[in-house]
């Protein structure tokens, strides 16, 4: 790889003098509206016979990048409409700001928002928390976009619930319910971002958002952690929230579920100011949520307010407040223990015991974000958020597993609170110099995280004389009685004495200049950041690590449609943990390459990604084998290497006929072990993970007749050769799994009806391991066949 970035730059610098005179490409924005200022979504802008354009988003905004200078004429159209031209001249480097005010009335807009929706689930641009100022087509990464639309149309309520079968390569396995999302791709835990911000306090965290306040979501393939800080290289998923967009407009949907759910969401947009400089959204969520397993719950209601202000007509500050709160039966209870292997007992089986209280969770967010612009080619962001988070409740877990099948439940207390303080300034910019064209990043970011927690108090429902067992269960009063843990005590104290502190100081600055080249067909991405981490975990000294890292990315357009890249990026992410002995805790380090092919498919209707990776990682930390209940001693594992294959595909293939698929292949194997391990060998694949991974969403909208606009979707996962998430394997390996689920929806300017059916084949689907300490496999069944049915009304 190295040989590769090495030779192309030396080729591109031999060459640069044959293109002292090349022209500098520009770029065409605007807004399309209707004669009342409402925005006009999924029109058409394009230059007239050139074969160039894009779609207007829900917002009436478009972008045209690499736009040579001259005169042209720009074409508003869709089906259906009348068509508006205007004729504009562009000169090298400029950004033209073109706008439409289209004539039709909202009747006729609204239906071709109607047909237009089904190519919603493609994206060319990244949010601007990502920092990028390019297409994604242009960028050296594999950035995956799941919008709005498909999270809609897949009726998915929050973070944890099917999100990631729109991504290649994205698996959940021994999660942890609806409390943390916990996604792993590349085969290694992603980082949970939001908004640009690393929003991961502790193992556990973040608590999965609702989707009511979300916007759309960004998974950052490979060496993502130079854009956005501290991260594993093996990618992100960043959350981009919903923002006031300037119109007047709202909608509130009810959805009726199998297990007793109701949920009622409202979204409500508006300009507080006639001039428009005044913005405001509020979005909010109240949901009843049972299980297909009795005594269980996860009731919650999240509340998202934002308030934008524009101050002048280059500086914009916005404020945003989230709060969510969940009330959830305890962590845990959806696990079953059995000797004998798994999906040994009904689906509906459940080892928890009515009557415990309910974990009760608050968390909050506030960001502020203000943005300046110096002019079309520069603009500074500064924003900083603050999170809270409380929970107060209880996990599960047994003490003892017997031969026979009979166990111990045990419930101990999860008590936890968490703060992080979190600031960024970066600033984007584009000049030129001579030929090349420069696209550049730079920036800082900082913040403190605290976390503290109670694990150390415990009491056993059963006695040894009176075992649960799920042959016959009894869930009258426990033999042992309820637990009375002490909450008296402060949490700060309890976690000290329960080595339940982590904590984290980090500050980065970071450098990185994309060189265009040849029209800014060839783009060479130098760049380098510095970090310096403090962090504890367990309760154990603080340790200090510093360290600055190159990234190097090479991306070339063959034509104005497809382009391949290359990336090298050091891996350097500051760890915590706890060894067994008292060995010192190393940063993980190592390398990482990729390479792919990009393509957008007629004039961008649907896209393609293909990608080939290589990760290799020293000194990672991982459970440690020997652990018994109570333990969290980790072990430096040695090395580590993570290589693949992954392809997604998405948008509209014909009109009507939209399409999400994937698949990656991934590789994950230890390479060497260090000093003193046990339990861990050369060639044990990691944890966590599935060999092979693909899923596809399909959907059908009719275009014309009496039913335009209703239509018929279907998707499946299917997952083989699954790693299970511990070292010990066991005697049984998880089978294959495959899940179908499909709907149908009817769609009219002001309403929707969705109606979907999950696990349609009614399959016995589930993840699960081994736990060497209890002699016992553990295992999560998901739900039977169940249906979901959404109504939604705009005003």
């Amino acid at each position: 790889m190295n040989k590769i970035l090495l030779t192309s730059l030396s080729f591109i610098l031999t060459v640069i003098c044959f293109d002292t005179f090349a022209q500098q490409l520009a770029t065409i924005k605007g807004t399309v509206i209707t004669s009342n200022g409402k925005p006009a979504a999924f029109i058409s802008i394009g230059l007239k016979d050139k074969g160039l354009g894009n779609t207007t988003d829900d917002n009436g905004n478009f972008t045209i990048h690499r736009v040579k200078p001259g005169t042209y004429i720009l074409k508003a159209s869709a089906v259906g409409i009348q068509s508006s031209e205007k004729t504009i001249s562009i000169v090298a480097g400029e950004v033209k700001i073109v706008n439409f005010t289209l004539v039709e009335n909202d009747q006729a807009l609204q239906d071709v928002t109607i047909a237009g929706k089904n190519n919603r689930y493609k994206i060319g641009l990244p949010s601007a928390s990502l920092r990028l100022n390019e297409p994604l087509l242009e960028a050296p990464q594999n950035i995956q976009t799941v919008t709005n639309q498909a999270i809609k149309d897949q009726q998915i309520i929050s973070m944890s619930d099917g999100l990631i079968r729109n991504v290649s390569g994205a698996v959940r396995v021994e999660h942890w319910g609806d409390l943390y999302t916990n996604i792993t791709m590349r085969g290694s835990q992603i980082q949970a971002m939001r908004n640009g911000f690393n929003v991961v306090s502790s193992f556990w965290g973040p608590l999965t958002e609702d989707m009511s306040f979300v916007d759309h979501i960004e998974f950052v393939k490979g060496p993502a952690g130079f854009m956005l800080g501290n991260g594993d290289p093996s990618g992100l998923y960043n959350v981009v929230t919903k923002k006031p967009t300037g119109f007047n407009r709202g909608e509130v949907s009810f959805t009726l579920g199998s297990f007793d759910l109701y949920r009622t969401t409202v979204d409500f947009d508006h300009k507080l100011t006639s001039d428009g400089k005044l913005l405001f959204r509020l979005n909010a969520a109240v949901q009843n949520k049972g299980s297909f397993r009795p005594y269980e719950q996860n009731d919650r209601y999240s509340f998202a307010p934002v308030l934008s202000y524009q101050i002048t007509d280059k500086t914009k500050l916005t404020a945003e407040y989230t709060f969510q709160n969940a009330k959830m039966t305890e962590v845990g209870s959806y696990y079953i223990f059995s000797p004998t292997g798994y999906a040994t007992y009904p689906r509906e089986a459940t080892m928890t015991q009515p009557g415990l209280p309910a974990t009760r969770i608050n968390d909050q967010s506030l960001f502020l974000n203000l943005q300046h612009s110096f002019n079309d080619n520069w603009k500074l962001t500064a924003q900083a958020a603050y999170f809270k988070y409380d929970q107060v409740g209880n996990s599960s877990w047994p003490s003892a597993v017997n031969a026979n099948g009979t166990i111990i439940r045990n419930v101990a207390i999860w008590d936890a609170a968490s703060t992080m303080k979190l600031a960024q300034l970066f600033i984007n910019g584009q000049a030129e110099t001579g030929a090349i064209h420069h696209r550049i990043l730079a920036g800082f970011d900082g913040g403190k995280k605290n976390y503290m927690a109670d694990w150390g108090q415990s009491h056993n429902l059963d006695l040894a004389s009176s075992p649960f067992d799920l042959n016959s269960p009894n869930y009258g009063f426990p033999a042992n009685g309820y637990p009375n843990f002490d909450r008296t005590t402060p949490l700060a104290q309890r976690a000290i004495n329960a080595g339940g502190l982590m904590d984290s100081k980090y500050l980065s600055a970071y450098a990185q200049d994309e060189l265009g080249f040849f029209n800014n067909k060839v783009r060479l991405t130098l760049a380098g950041r510095y970090t310096f981490v403090s962090q504890s975990a367990w309760g154990g000294a603080a340790y200090q690590a510093k360290k600055v890292t190159p990234r190097v990315g090479l991306s070339v357009s063959i034509d104005e449609n497809t382009a391949v890249y290359a990336v090298y990026d050091q891996a350097f992410t500051p760890q915590s943990g706890s060894i067994r002995n008292g060995g010192k805790v190393e940063p993980i380090t190592g390398t990482n390459n990729e390479i792919g092919i990009k393509k957008e498919w007629f004039d961008g209707k649907w896209n393609t990604t293909l990608s080939a990776y290589r990760i290799l990682k020293q000194n990672e930390l991982t459970a440690d084998p020997t652990n018994t209940p109570g333990q969290n001693f980790s072990v430096i594992l040695g090395e580590k290497r993570s290589q693949g294959i992954e392809f997604d595909v998405r948008g509209k293939i014909t009109n009507g006929l939209t399409l999400i698929a994937n698949y990656a292949y991934t590789d994950s194997k230890v390479t060497e072990v260090a000093s003193g391990v046990t339990g861990i060998n050369v060639g044990d694949v990691i944890p966590g993970f599935a060999k092979h991974v693909s899923n596809a969403w399909l959907t059908y909208t009719l275009q014309n007749g009496a039913l335009k606009g209703s239509g018929i979707s279907a998707g499946f996962t299917y997952l083989a050769d699954r790693a299970t998430d511990t070292w010990s394997v066991g005697l049984q390996k998880l089978p294959n799994y495959f899940k179908l689920d499909g709907g149908l929806f009817y769609e009219r300017p002001k309403f929707k009806i969705t109606g979907n059916a999950f696990n349609i084949l009614n399959k016995y689907l589930f993840t699960g391991s081994y736990y060497q300490w209890l002699n016992a496999y553990y295992y999560q069944a998901e739900a039977p066949r169940n249906y979901r049915v959404s109504v939604a009304y705009k005003f």
